[in-house]
C-alpha cells in the first residue's frame, strides 16, 4: 500500500460514517497526518511539503461542515522544519498533541458540564457526541441518580450507538423517535448536545434535528447546553465565511428513488441552531455564554485575522 492510500482510507471511512463524530474525525484526520509522513519517501523537503499538503488537501473535502477537521489539519501542518527529520518530528510532535488534548477537554468538559446535572435529573441528548456523554457521564459516576432520554437521530440513527454506550454505563435510558421530542420536553431538565461548529457569535450548527429540539426547549422553558472542544469554534466566521450545510446522498433517506417519477430526496446532515436558544456552551476552558465565541477564537486558537485560514 503507498502511504496515500492510507490516507484515502481514512478518508473513505469518514466520508462513509465509519468514523463518525467532529472530535472522532479531528483526531482521525491528525494521526492519518501523523502516519503519512512517517511511511512517505520524499525526495527532498520541498517534496515533503508538497506531498503533506496533497495529503492535508484530501482530507480537507471529505465533511466540508465539520470545522473540527479543519482546525485539526491545520495545527497538525503548523511547522516550520529546516530539515526532513524535522519535519516528520514536527509533524509527529503537533499530531500526537492535538490527540491528546482533544482527549484532556473531553474529561475537562465532563467535569465542567456534569456541575449543571442534578441529582435525579432527566437529560434528553441527540445523535452521538462524546463530549456531551463524557457530561452525562460524569454526573452518573459522581453518584447522581440520572435518566437519559436519547433521540435516534435519522437517517443514521446514530442514537443507537448512543443508547449502547449509555447502557454499557448502567445508565436508565429511554430512546425516542426524532419527532417525539416535543412530546416527552416538559419531562426533560436539560438537554445536552454536542457540536460539529460554533461561529464566532454563538451560533451551533450540529446533527440535523438539534434546533427544533432547541426550538422545544426554549418554549418549554427547558435549559439547553451545548458540550464541545474548543477546535469546534471557526475562526473562517470572524470574517463572515459562511458554514458549508453538508448535503449526503439520498440513498440514506430512501433506498430506491427509482420507483418514483417526480420525487426527489434531500438530506442536509446538520441544522442552525441560533445562539439565543442556548444557555451554555462546556468547554475544557470553561462553561461560556454563547457571546464569548469570538474570545474564545481569538485567544484559544491563537488566530490572527491575516492568517490564511482556508
Amino acid at each position: 500500500m503507498k502511504p496515500i492510500d492510507q490516507v484515502q482510507d481514512t478518508c473513505t471511512n469518514i466520508r462513509n460514517m465509519e468514523i463518525r463524530g467532529a472530535g472522532r474525525i479531528a483526531t482521525a484526520a491528525a494521526a492519518s497526518l501523523r502516519d503519512f509522513s512517517e511511511a512517505m519517501q520524499p525526495q527532498s523537503l520541498d517534496d515533503f511539503n508538497s506531498q503533506m499538503k496533497q495529503a492535508a488537501d484530501i482530507l480537507l473535502k471529505t465533511r466540508p461542515t465539520a470545522v473540527s477537521l479543519s482546525n485539526a489539519i491545520r495545527m497538525v501542518m503548523k511547522y516550520d522544519a529546516q530539515d526532513l527529520d524535522s519535519a516528520r518530528q514536527a509533524i509527529a510532535l503537533n499530531a500526537n498533541r492535538f490527540i491528546e488534548i482533544s482527549e484532556k477537554a473531553l474529561e475537562r468538559i465532563g467535569q465542567i458540564g456534569s456541575r449543571r446535572i442534578k441529582d435525579g435529573s432527566v437529560v434528553l441528548t441527540h445523535c452521538n457526541s462524546l463530549a456531551a456523554l463524557s457530561v452525562i457521564s460524569t454526573a452518573h459516576k459522581s453518584g447522581k441518580k440520572i435518566k437519559v432520554i436519547a433521540t435516534e437521530s435519522r437517517p443514521r440513527y446514530q442514537g443507537i450507538t448512543t443508547i449502547g454506550m449509555l447502557d454499557r454505563m448502567g445508565i436508565e435510558t429511554e430512546l425516542i423517535v426524532d419527532s417525539a421530542v416535543r412530546s416527552v420536553m416538559n419531562e426533560v431538565d436539560l438537554v445536552v448536545v454536542g457540536a460539529d461548529v460554533i461561529t464566532a457569535n454563538g451560533t451551533l450548527v450540529n446533527k440535523i434535528g438539534t434546533a427544533q429540539i432547541a426550538l422545544c426547549a426554549h418554549e418549554a422553558r427547558t435549559s439547553f447546553i451545548v458540550a464541545a472542544e474548543t477546535y469546534k469554534f471557526s475562526p473562517q466566521t470572524i470574517l463572515g465565511e459562511l458554514v458549508t450545510i453538508e448535503e449526503r446522498e439520498s440513498a440514506e433517506v430512501l433506498a430506491d428513488l427509482s420507483r418514483y417519477s417526480h420525487v426527489r430526496v434531500r438530506n442536509p446532515a446538520f441544522d442552525v441552531t441560533p445562539h439565543q436558544y442556548i444557555e451554555l456552551i462546556c468547554t475544557e476552558v470553561g462553561a461560556i455564554p454563547p457571546e464569548m465565541s469570538y474570545q474564545i477564537i481569538r485567544e484559544r486558537l491563537g488566530w490572527e485575522m491575516d492568517e490564511d485560514c482556508k
